[in-house]
């Protein structure tokens, strides 16, 4: 798996560390298999998810590090993956905006593994659209009480802990965000059967009641948390599909390699050479507009919009390509129910989806240009 000018030397360390572990995982094992989240909290990777002051690996949220981890786990298995993002997306908002209390009662069991969370913002009619929003947070003497579906929500129905977006008013001022505890009375999960391996499902709130010190940061300041978690998170999307994308050219190299077509290896045809070269060029391409991205986070930049949507919106979309190209030059094989092609070209297609989709990435950047 290769690495950019753009990683330092711990980085590269990092890499080989994750390799090694997610190389312990299986490749097909589901999302839906319990050990699997037992697995990957198992691994060094939770810790990079917080800061040392919360039992963290580094001082704080290092995003080259988060890049680094989900290339090698997605290259292995794209539900360890989805497990591990989440558990990021999920946490961030305390991290960003939660109380000492918050911080301390929740960040150190993210980072042992012992709290999964979720990332709870997307509803029925409210995705790309945020001010769509229509869950309710009603204010009580002694807390909060919630109503309404959300759906496409990842680690539903395993997550311990639910980072719930919900209205206190109206605009995009009127969004705020609570901590809800999975077993929460009133909070039910639907698991939805998705393409690839995702942990997704809708999550009803009915009549689901929470303490005043559910809530992160201040009434009206949910918005902003979400759009700062995604704005870490979104860059690692990209990584993820690069993990994906290097996976398929790694086992078209060795199909082209070993497959004799013509009384010689496939790889000797000027067509798949063609193939394996556009698959090479885009592969360079997508980690090194990953790595910039992540780059331009970590040395401070307060938002990196432009950047995360560049980065997810290439490597997503080149992934996809990649994938494609790789299962043709396996043929018949590459669409084999199971085969590394197949599966592939299953898991990669909801990249292009979650955390904004493609045409949204777009919009984001178009929005970016005509303004500066």
């Amino acid at each position: 798996m290769g690495h950019t000018p753009l990683l330092t030397d711990a980085h590269r360390a990092l890499l080989a560390t994750a390799q090694t572990a997610a190389a312990k995982l299986e490749p097909t094992q589901p999302w839906t298999d319990p050990q699997l989240a037992c697995h990957v909290a198992g691994t060094p990777f939770y810790p990079y998810l917080v800061p040392q002051a919360f039992g963290g690996a580094l001082p704080g949220v290092d995003v080259r590090s988060l890049c680094v981890i989900r290339e090698a786990l997605a290259y292995r298995n794209a539900a360890a993956d989805s497990l591990y993002a989440v558990q990021g997306l999920g946490s961030h908002p305390v991290l960003l905006g939660g109380s000492d209390a918050q911080k301390q009662a929740l960040l150190p069991d993210v980072a042992a593994g012992k709290t999964l969370f979720a990332f709870a913002l997307t509803e029925p009619d409210a995705g790309s659209d945020v001010q769509a929003l229509s869950t309710r947070a009603v204010k009580e003497q002694d807390g909060y009480r919630l109503d309404g579906l959300k759906r496409f929500i990842s680690n539903a129905g395993i997550a311990t802990h639910y980072t719930v977006f919900a209205r206190t008013g109206e605009g995009t001022k009127g969004i705020s965000a609570f901590v809800v505890p999975g077993k929460t009375k009133g909070l039910s999960v639907t698991k939805l059967e998705m393409l690839g391996e995702h942990p997704i499902g809708e999550v009803k709130l009915e009549n689901v009641r929470v303490g005043a010190d559910a809530l992160i940061g201040a009434e009206g300041a949910g918005l902003k948390l979400a759009l700062g978690t995604l704005d870490v998170f979104r860059t690692t999307v990209g990584a993820a599909a690069v993990g994906m994308a290097q996976r398929a050219q790694d086992e078209a190299l060795a199909y082209a390699k070993t497959r004799k077509q013509f009384g010689a290896p496939l790889g000797e045809l000027p067509s798949v050479q063609a193939l394996l070269a556009e698959n090479a060029v885009e592969l360079d391409a997508a980690r090194l507009l990953v790595h910039q991205a992540a780059l331009v986070k970590d040395q401070g930049q307060a938002r990196v919009t432009y950047e995360a949507a560049v980065a997810k919106l290439f490597a997503t979309e080149a992934a996809q390509r990649i994938i494609d190209r790789s299962l043709q030059i396996h043929g018949g094989n590459g669409v084999v129910k199971g085969s590394v092609p197949e599966r592939l070209y299953r898991d990669i297609r909801a990249l292009r989806i979650y955390e904004g989709a493609s045409e949204v990435q777009r919009l984001v950047i178009a929005r970016h240009l005509l303004q500066g």
